[in-house]
């Protein structure tokens, strides 16, 4: 399947399968895709606010009577864009993966709610915040919603006659992060594990997990893979992935044995070949959790430190070390 055209909306992928698909891809701006077989559905992942799960769910009703009651409910992995319209899923059961569902009660929507509120009192990492998504969506409403079945490893669900495979790669970018595999449909709903045409992020890690999970679907029989974020492709998209976490891990390895810092690092390392890809600033966070690993633990930046060097790399700073500067003219 060549590169689907990216607009919002419902894609029909054929076999009974459905992608929603939400431009431009960026900090929570997430798929989500339906499974379905007679009167028979999944769906796999909701949105980020009820607003945006109520339109989804809508459009999907639109183009098939199956998505009128869904049945089963797969969470990919714990992160807000994919699972805070989960309530609004009524009846389904939920299927997670185990250490999803631990994290989705670790950063619980209230808390989330309450620091994007916040953000002013947060410095520089609140303004990052509030830049990517706390200007964006409306957060009210949400209450957690957690998954009725957790599994580690693999567990196949039906979904009418057709068979799902769910398959657990994490801990990659976050702890629990899964896929769902539809073999007769030669399709793969990967959540997180693939950003297309945009830089991941590698919140857990470590990037080996996810380098093997994109072998693992590279081995697959697949024509179709729907992304977490980004546009509807196939395989080529999964080997750039796999390319770029390779150039990442390797490319910060060769800085921190040469004993520079991973946020040196992260504004030294060269990604010409990504320049099209949206959210670069995410490439301090990936340089910083592979350090993490090759220090055995040592090296354990704060959340906060990560968002505020990245509001500085996506506002263009020349260094990790250089504020950015306000309208007033003053560096803060």
């Amino acid at each position: 399947m060549s590169q689907g055209e990216f607009r919002k909306g419902v894609e029909d992928l054929g076999n009974g399968l459905y992608a929603y698909i939400q431009p431009d891809g960026s900090w929570g701006w997430s798929n989500s895709g339906l499974i379905t077989d007679g009167d028979a559905s999944l769906l796999v992942d909701t949105l980020f606010t009820l607003d945006l799960t109520r339109e989804m769910l809508a459009a999907f009703r639109d183009v098939t009577p199956a998505a009128r009651h869904v049945n089963t409910l797969v969470n990919t992995h714990s992160n807000g864009d994919h699972t805070f319209g989960n309530q609004l899923v009524e009846g389904a059961r939920i299927i997670a993966s185990t250490a999803c569902k631990e994290e989705m009660y670790e950063r619980p929507p209230e808390e989330f709610r309450a620091n994007m509120e916040r953000w002013r009192e947060q410095g520089e990492a609140g303004k990052f915040l509030h830049e990517v998504m706390g200007a964006h969506f409306d957060f009210s409403g949400i209450v957690l919603t957690p998954p009725d079945i957790t599994f580690s490893g693999r567990h196949d669900v039906t979904v009418g006659g057709t068979a799902v495979e769910l398959h657990e790669f994490g801990p990659a970018h976050t702890r629990g992060d899964i896929v769902a595999y539809v073999p007769s449909a030669r399709t793969v709903f990967t959540g997180d594990l693939l950003f297309a045409e945009g830089h991941p992020i590698l919140w857990a890690g470590p990037v080996g997990n996810w380098i093997d999970a994109c072998e693992a679907i590279l081995g697959w029989d697949v024509d179709i893979v729907v992304p977490g974020h980004g546009p509807v492709g196939d395989k080529r998209a999964v080997r750039a992935m796999r390319d770029y976490l390779v150039h990442t891990r390797d490319e910060a390895k060769t800085r921190y044995e040469a004993g520079m810092t991973y946020a040196d690092a992260a504004w030294d390392i060269a990604f010409d070949a990504y320049d099209s890809w949206i959210d670069r600033e995410r490439v301090v966070v990936n340089v910083a959790q592979i350090y993490r690993e090759l220090s055995g633990g040592t090296i354990v930046p704060e959340r906060a430190e990560l968002m505020k060097l990245m509001g500085r790399y996506r506002a263009g700073a020349k260094s990790p070390h250089e504020a950015p500067v306000c309208n007033c003219g003053h560096s803060h």
